[in-house]
């Protein structure tokens, strides 16, 4: 999955970036609401990370911008722990969510992961299919039906999160390399059937579905 972090203390990103690198996410970053409201327009994030003091514009303008845009991609807000009236702004702007600051990173790994499935039409805790395939969203593995467990690359396991929060509707090769890796990555799509391949492997060739012209089916149910 690919995050949009919105940040202008250089240390803080940094540190959030490389927390959210380890938990299995895709992440660009940037310091300014100019540079933030383009980018969360042009590129398919799955969720936003958004300070509200930012220079040149203002979060809550960026947010309010996005959102009179029909932009509907899910925001978290990051704001003072007693700057209430900020979160009930933010709110009012669009936001999906807040969290205060100083804030601890595995718990902003948690709300993010739950913005993300709600925004798939996942309401469970869990990332699973329909006939007991799960996804280890903490360990980075996946759990076969049977039981066994399947350790996952980095790329495997953003690019299988995808698959399998989008079950059983085809997903081109650009769309997975857009939501897969980073903005300043090589995003050459050909990769994407290495990694395809690789996933077969591990669950068995008949659970990522083919579709010529169109893409990649991930079965929900073999």
């Amino acid at each position: 999955m690919r995050l949009l972090l919105v940040e202008d203390d250089h240390s803080l990103a940094t540190s959030v970036q490389e927390s959210l690198g380890r938990a299995g996410f895709a992440v660009d970053v940037v310091s300014d609401g100019v540079e933030a409201e383009y980018l969360g327009n042009e590129e398919p994030y799955d969720a936003i990370i958004l300070d509200l003091g930012l220079p040149q514009r203002p979060g809550l303008e960026v947010l309010r911008n996005w959102r009179k845009r029909h932009n509907n991609v899910p925001v978290l807000i990051l704001t003072a722990w007693d700057a209430w009236h900020e979160r009930v702004d933010g709110f009012k702007a669009g936001a999906d969510d807040y969290l205060g600051k100083p804030f601890h990173t595995q718990e902003l790994i948690v709300r993010l992961m739950a913005l993300i499935r709600r925004s798939h039409g996942r309401l469970q805790s869990a990332v699973q299919a329909d006939d007991g395939l799960l996804l280890d969203e903490q360990q980075q593995c996946v759990i076969l039906s049977s039981g066994e467990l399947k350790k996952l690359t980095g790329t495997e396991f953003r690019l299988l999160r995808y698959l399998m929060l989008n079950p059983d509707q085809p997903l081109s090769k650009t769309r997975l390399t857009e939501h897969v890796y980073e903005y300043d990555e090589d995003k050459d799509s050909n990769v994407i059937e290495v990694y395809i391949k690789r996933l077969r492997l591990l669950l068995g060739p008949e659970r990522i579905e083919t579709r010529r012209g169109q893409g990649y089916v991930f079965r929900s149910r073999v």
